[in-house]
């Protein structure tokens, strides 16, 4: 995760609570999935292997940070609520 200096995320985080805001709970994921597409888009660069990599790298980077932080905590208290995997199940 990028832990941006506090005068970037102060640029930054007006625009992104604005966009946040905008979302539709109706149509989330296709809501953002449109506005990561279009930031990408925006942001190919000379469009060559290099630009491509480094885009899709950032994807991959930043839902591994979401699940870290967001999905497997949830994903452990639920285990703990309703207990773990306990192998295969017996017939």
């Amino acid at each position: 995760m990028p832990y941006l200096l506090p005068k970037d995320r102060d640029r930054l985080d007006p625009l992104i609570n604005q966009l946040a805001e905008a979302i539709s709970e109706e149509n989330r994921a296709g809501d953002i999935n449109y506005i990561i597409n279009q930031l990408l888009l925006g942001n190919i660069g000379q469009g060559k292997y290099k630009d491509y990599n480094e885009l899709v790298g950032t994807l991959e980077a930043a839902k591994l940070e979401f699940y870290r932080r967001k999905v497997a905590p949830y994903e452990e208290k639920k285990a703990k609520e309703n207990g773990d995997l306990e192998g295969f199940a017996s017939n």
